[in-house]
């Protein structure tokens, strides 16, 4: 088990962006709006061979957990969350203008919220709405998550037959005095009968999410959980640090930040999950998964293309992605756009027939450069700055050298030794993949330049 002293975990451990997106969402601005994103479609329908990811956002909840981070809607009332779905496929027809022929998607996932608060009828009705309109290639990923509180087997008999083939468990932890603390009641019996109705119905792939430094949660606690966990080996596991960010998250601050586990303990958390899940046969995969030898993800980490986008970590390189729903953004042609987070504001959009589009971020050529070394470290823990320079026109044994001086500078994060250059590769070690957040920042030419007055990021441990 790795071990930290906690003067490096203190200096390391500090807000920082979990790079889902490079940049960051912080920068979006309303200079992307309906007309620019127009005009990004256009650019991608040019490429009418090349397949898409379609993210669909599905936001009602029918109670907020007190950890979620997560952009819900809380309701218990059909008519509302019925009618977001004539939006969702208004929308859809909107974005199949737009790019024209190109409408094969390589990955189709489902988030939320919690889709599965809709009856496994809605669900088939959404679904043949939007595959009338996008064509799923052979051997595409549909991926739902789900929330086994609410999610019946009669509603993965419902997804199967559809092509369903990745399920994602919202877990967390599976014992039961921390689920008060955090506001959700999930009996380990609901988890463990979700899953086995998932492997009788041959899902594919199987992941369960997990959290780690959520309040009263100490290694006696996780222990439990992740003993359950891999007794019943799912494929995947996607074990998150909680991001305590009661600033951006009000609901947060019904939580005692006294039983929060404090830096130190967090670390021994984190590194726990880490030798316990990698002990069972687990590869770790990123920063935060983990993944059978035999899984995909495993394999292109094993063959440096593993990729990340908004759905997170996947096989699916340069795949460009497009977006349905409040909040969904989308990365097309050099752009980021993210929809209206407002019910209203998204419900007016879409109804005068206009692309509901909030702010977005045109990238340059630096931020495309930068996103591509991010990226690399992000997922495959080595970059290589000369094929990053051929990749972009530039020269790459130079572009970066002010970031290399400053990791190798004394007490950089190469005397740390979490980083480390052989030739003209930067590769993280064993230590740098847990605080590999860190070490991206390095290449983050936004973030420094941020001098707002309180964090804006959750910390990196």
């Amino acid at each position: 088990m790795i071990r930290v002293d906690s003067e490096l975990l203190a200096r390391h451990d500090r807000p920082g962006p979990r790079y889902t997106s490079y940049p960051t969402a912080v920068e979006f601005s309303e200079a992307v709006g309906p007309a620019e994103y127009a005009e990004r479609l256009a650019a991608a329908a040019t490429r009418p061979d090349q397949p898409l990811s379609l993210y669909v956002h599905l936001p009602f909840c029918e109670a907020r957990c007190s950890f979620c981070a997560c952009h819900v809607v809380i309701t218990k009332r059909p008519e509302i969350s019925d009618a977001y779905l004539g939006r969702v496929v208004a929308e859809a027809d909107l974005l199949a203008d737009g790019l024209g022929e190109r409408r094969e998607v390589v990955q189709y996932h489902w988030g939320g919220g919690t889709p599965t608060h809709y009856s496994p009828e809605v669900m088939v009705e959404l679904h043949t709405a939007l595959t009338r309109r996008f064509n799923m290639a052979p051997g595409a990923e549909l991926a739902i998550e789900v929330d086994p509180r609410v999610t019946t087997a009669e509603h993965l008999e419902a997804l199967a037959p559809l092509g369903f083939n990745r399920i994602s468990l919202g877990v967390q932890d599976l014992n039961a005095e921390v689920q008060r603390l955090i506001g959700r009641d999930q009996t380990k019996e609901e988890t463990v009968d979700l899953y086995r109705d998932a492997r009788r119905l041959g899902f594919s792939s199987v992941n369960f999410d997990l959290i780690y430094g959520l309040p009263g949660q100490n290694e006696s606690t996780l222990t439990e959980t992740l003993d359950t966990v891999i007794d019943l080996r799912p494929d995947r596991l996607a074990v998150y640090s909680f991001a305590f960010v009661p600033w951006m998250r009000p609901h947060q601050k019904r939580l005692d930040e006294e039983l929060l586990p404090g830096t130190d303990a967090k670390f021994a958390l984190l590194a726990m999950v880490v030798s316990a899940l990698t002990d069972a046969g687990y590869v770790q995969i990123g920063m935060d998964h983990f993944a059978l030898p035999d899984d995909e993800l495993t394999l292109a980490l094993a063959a440096g293309t593993l990729n990340r986008n908004f759905m997170g970590y996947t096989t699916k390189r340069d795949t460009e992605m497009v977006a349905l729903g409040t909040s969904g953004i989308s990365d097309v042609a050099g752009a980021y756009a993210q929809n209206h987070r407002r019910l209203a504001s998204y419900y007016q959009s879409v109804e005068r027939g206009e692309l509901p589009i909030e702010r977005g971020y045109q990238l340059s050529v630096d931020d495309e450069i930068r996103r591509y070394v991010i990226t690399e470290l992000m997922c495959n823990g080595v970059v290589d700055f000369e094929a990053a320079g051929q990749r972009f026109g530039v020269d790459g044994t130079t572009y970066f050298d002010a970031e290399l001086e400053e990791l190798a500078e004394q007490g950089g994060l190469i005397d740390e030794g979490m980083a480390l250059v052989d030739g003209l590769r930067l590769r993280t070690t064993e230590l740098g993949a847990l605080f590999v957040r860190r070490v991206a920042a390095v290449f983050d030419a936004h973030t420094r330049r941020q001098t707002g007055d309180g964090p804006m990021f959750s910390k990196t441990v």
